[in-house]
């Protein structure tokens, strides 16, 4: 199955400085299994990442509205969430990390890997992201 790219991509983007973050410490890797935990796609980026863009708009692309958690809007928690994400993935790149159903797919590679051996749509029609 094929999908024709969009020429216009809608996502959620959502802060990361936003209502998420309480004033008492918190675990940055606890911090992203609770955004993750909260959308059916969510995706942590750098806005001005080609990988990024190019995971979010294959989500768009399928019909599937992904939270975007754009890392560099917020310097501070932002990199604490980039050190978590690199972390959790054991890899020098944090970004793009794609969570469905709360839990962890991968970055850009595991993504599409998914979607070409036809395991990407199940996933999101599991989560409630996609009703094909």
């Amino acid at each position: 199955m094929q999908y024709q790219a969009a020429t216009e991509y809608y996502y959620n983007y959502t802060p990361v400085s936003h209502q998420y973050y309480p004033t008492v410490a918190i675990d940055p890797l606890e911090r992203v299994a609770k955004l993750a935990a909260q959308n059916a796609v969510v995706i942590f980026s750098l806005s001005t990442c080609c990988m990024c863009y190019a995971v979010k708009s294959l989500f768009s692309g399928m019909g599937v509205n992904p939270t975007v958690y754009e890392l560099d809007e917020d310097p501070v928690r932002g990199r604490e969430i980039e050190r978590a994400l690199v972390r959790l993935m054991g890899s020098s790149t944090a970004v793009p990390v794609v969570f469905i159903g709360g839990r962890l797919v991968g970055s850009m590679d595991r993504v599409m890997a998914s979607h070409i051996n036809g395991t990407l749509v199940p996933l999101l029609k599991k989560a409630g992201a996609l009703w094909l």
